[in-house]
């Protein structure tokens, strides 16, 4: 790998080196990769988040009267809107001020009050996870997930602890913790399950992402029908969502969940398990109008999958034109992952062997060293 003969370019193997070395991952890959000063600006932010999780049990430094937790869930509505777009550094910008403001609710309010400002301050919790794992926050990436699960279990919410063990999932992957993330996926699963069984749609969406995790998870563990079979099983819960009947639910938890995220999911987990054909071929079965449906920033993920499929079937002009698509998708998040950059350098690599062979050949018909 140090002398480039073997990219890292699979989460999973990033993960796995970086565990035997025991060092995480963005130190393995010295990311965040930016070091101009406008472009680490979002590092401010991320600092001002840690001062607000680290005196989560101090009273709240708060000028004024905060707001009622229904307008409160509005400002996450438009959080919800900036990780759609994979907008994370205007994700942290935001996140200071709402997560101090949240937690001076819930110090001066009482009863369901008192446990929407906590679901709320979860909720942020979760936004800023999400933004540190684009971004390459490890510190942040922790605190945030510690004081979600802390905050779900304050909310009353019976779906929040789950959606916060759904983090932690995430945060174990960083050390090659196979097996514990399927065990914790589980785990979550139970606490819903009562619920998904009575279809309530918050409890469907949550049981449903879950199962994806385990997929990964499992596919990254190598156990192939397990991955698949999670795989259907979140497929069933799309069904589910698709199939309800009942008045709108507002999707406090901010997890998207739908037919076109199990799809774009059934082609990486066939990805992680290095079957880059068969991912090609759940694309050409997968109509473009279920991608398109989705977020930006589910999509961005989705076209670099692809570029890394065509990329190990030996396409690379398939594979750049993928990767140029998830660029333009999703600039912040694309430019800033690991395996979006690996393929790019895979492909640059591949093209000056290329030119320099073709170079050589003609050099030796010119015979410019006589």
């Amino acid at each position: 790998m140090e002398r480039g003969l073997i990219e890292l370019d699979r989460v999973s193997l990033l993960n796995l080196l970086a565990s035997e070395l025991h060092v995480h991952p963005n130190d393995l890959i010295g990311r965040p990769y930016n070091s101009s000063p406008a472009e680490n600006q979002w590092q401010v932010s991320a600092a001002a988040i840690l001062r607000e999780l680290r005196r989560y049990d101090l009273a709240p430094v708060f000028d004024g009267t905060p707001r009622p937790a229904r307008q409160l869930w509005q400002d996450t509505t438009r959080l919800h809107r900036l990780r759609d777009a994979a907008a994370n550094v205007a994700i942290m910008q935001i996140l200071p001020d709402l997560l101090r403001e949240a937690r001076a609710l819930a110090e001066v309010a009482t009863g369901h009050e008192r446990e929407e400002a906590f679901a709320i301050y979860a909720v942020c919790c979760k936004f800023a996870h999400t933004a540190a794992h684009a971004l390459g926050h490890p510190q942040l990436i922790a605190m945030a997930c510690e004081r979600a699960a802390w905050s779900a279990q304050q909310s009353a919410d019976p779906v929040m602890p789950a959606v916060a063990d759904w983090m932690r999932v995430w945060d174990m992957w960083a050390t090659a913790d196979w097996e514990d993330s399927i065990a914790l996926s589980d785990k979550a699963i139970r606490t819903v399950q009562q619920a998904y069984d009575q279809g309530k749609p918050l409890a469907v969406r949550a049981w449903g992402t879950l199962q994806l995790r385990a997929a990964v998870s499992a596919a990254r563990a190598g156990r192939t029908a397990e991955a698949e079979d999670r795989i259907d099983h979140a497929r069933a819960a799309a069904e589910r969502l698709t199939e309800y009947g009942g008045p709108p639910v507002y999707d406090r938890h901010s997890l998207t969940f739908s037919a076109g995220n199990v799809q774009i999911h059934a082609i990486s987990v066939a990805l992680e398990m290095h079957e880059q054909r068969k991912a090609l071929s759940i694309n050409r079965r997968t109509g473009p109008a279920v991608v398109d449906a989705l977020p930006n920033s589910r999509r961005g993920h989705h076209h670099m999958d692809l570029a890394r499929a065509w990329l190990w079937d030996g396409n690379r002009d398939k594979a750049l034109t993928e990767l140029e698509k998830a660029e333009h998708i999703a600039p912040q998040l694309v430019r800033n992952h690991p395996i979006a950059r690996s393929t790019l350098r895979s492909i640059v690599y591949a093209e000056r062997a290329t030119t320099r062979e073709k170079l050589r050949r003609m050099s030796d018909r010119f015979h410019l060293d006589g």
